[in-house]
């Protein structure tokens, strides 16, 4: 058999350019997209368990991930806390790298001090203490009756 030829010009050019990133982790079978750190449900009917992951944008929302970051517990426990674990050297890695957040992890992470607060959490929560001023007010209201 005669010896291959050797590809020449500009389709060995972006052949190479193409071999330099088939070994990073972010682009690696992929077109288009970013990474985004989001929620990826776990647990099962009637007991909902989030992992807080960093995957690709293009991928399903329990699909492949690059890596876990966290996990959320959003179910109340006896003491009636939420809870939520993070690896914050992790989260700033990603964030460094220019990986987005999702709206829910950017509530999270501003609950949990590492962000600011998002501005729809200041919001509902005023909300939510105006509703129960009102409740109060008319659970407390004289009833006019005989």
């Amino acid at each position: 058999p005669a010896p291959a030829r050797p590809v020449t010009g500009p389709r060995a050019a972006a052949r190479d350019h193409l071999a330099f990133f088939t070994g990073s982790r972010l682009l690696k079978g992929y077109r288009g997209g970013h990474v985004v750190i989001r929620f990826a449900l776990g647990g099962c009917a009637n007991r909902p368990f989030f992992r807080i992951v960093a995957a690709h944008s293009k991928r399903a929302r329990d699909g492949k991930y690059l890596e876990q970051l966290g996990c959320l517990d959003p179910l109340p426990n006896v003491h009636g806390e939420r809870v939520a674990g993070l690896n914050l050297e992790r989260l700033r890695y990603w964030l460094g790298c220019g990986a987005q957040l999702s709206r829910p992890a950017e509530k999270l992470l501003g609950l949990a001090g590492f962000l600011p607060l998002h501005p729809m959490t200041v919001t509902g929560a005023e909300r939510l203490r105006q509703r129960r001023q009102r409740a109060q007010q008319v659970g407390t209201a004289p009833a006019d009756g005989p």
